[in-house]
């Protein structure tokens, strides 16, 4: 034993001086049979008057939530996720939260520890997906550099330009000059069978992306980005003024209605409270 030690611990010597990564090999992950559709709490904005969020934009005197979900897609090929929630913060993390033009901002748990709970280390996620480029949706995206980031063209130009566009914060997302870049000019079927789509539906903002899951049990999901705000104006077909484009709003709706209604699908309004706590609670998932 002593000598198994020493051979050990001579082994580890040479290694180091080489300048070999002797770090400990990542845990096995077990691959799932089929795909799971997981919901993680990537924190939330109360608004101080949700008529910010009407065809109309102006004040209703009434307040609202809008949760933040992050989406976690395992697919037995890989493993997906689907936005990155508000950036982790001090300030979000207190009782009072942080303050932003239309409310105030709350981050509960943090997306590293969720991911914990799965065994899950940064580096086991094969892709990160964007459904679009304001900071609710980019805030830890930075975590993953040994992802392959699947970002919409028009998407990345439009939060690129001179001046910044608002609600887009370029430091959350600043590693993008280092990790894998796939830049998309429309639709992408992520792991090549169907059952993972990113679906172009720009008028939100410029490159804005969908996402629809195809399950073995929980049929078809698609988790909409901001395609709407709320279950009212996904019902109503209401368009907030600050879309960058309505009619294109509009389209990309009809778009995701009809999908919808081939498959018999179910489409989840990720800012919506009603349609996050209709998922199963995580570290439960849909499958």
């Amino acid at each position: 034993m002593r000598l198994r030690s020493s051979l050990l611990a001579m082994t580890c010597f040479l290694l180091a001086a080489c300048g070999a990564d002797i770090r400990p090999p990542s845990p096995r992950l077990p691959v799932p049979e089929s795909t799971r559709l997981y919901a993680l709490d990537c924190g939330r904005v109360e608004l101080s008057d949700a008529g910010v969020l009407s065809e109309s934009g102006k004040p209703i005197g009434r307040a609202a939530t809008m949760v933040d979900p992050c989406f976690l897609v395992r697919h037995p090929s890989g493993i997906l996720l689907w936005d990155a929630g508000l950036p982790l913060s001090a300030e979000r993390q207190t009782k009072e939260g942080l303050a932003d033009p239309i409310g105030r901002e709350f981050v509960d748990t943090s997306l590293m520890a969720q991911l914990k709970t799965l065994s899950l280390p940064p580096e086991a996620i094969s892709f990160v997906a964007l459904s679009h480029l304001h900071y609710d949706h980019t805030g830890n995206a930075n975590l993953f550099t040994s992802s392959t980031w699947l970002l919409n063209r028009n998407e990345l130009a439009w939060a690129l330009q001179t001046p910044t566009p608002g609600w887009v914060d370029l430091s959350t997302f600043s590693a993008r000059a280092k990790v894998k870049l796939e830049q998309l000019d429309g639709d992408r079927d992520v792991f090549g069978d169907g059952t993972v789509r990113i679906l172009a539906t720009p008028g939100h903002t410029p490159g804005h992306q969908s996402l629809m899951v195809k399950l073995t049990h929980a049929g078809t999901i698609v988790l909409a980005g901001d395609l709407a705000q709320t279950r009212e104006n996904w019902e109503k077909r209401v368009v907030p003024p600050f879309n960058d484009s309505r009619s294109k709003t509009l389209a990309s709706m009809d778009r995701i209605r009809a999908l919808l209604g081939e498959t018999h699908g179910r489409l989840i309004v990720q800012h919506a409270p009603e349609d996050f706590r209709a998922l199963p609670r995580f570290p439960a998932y849909l499958e």
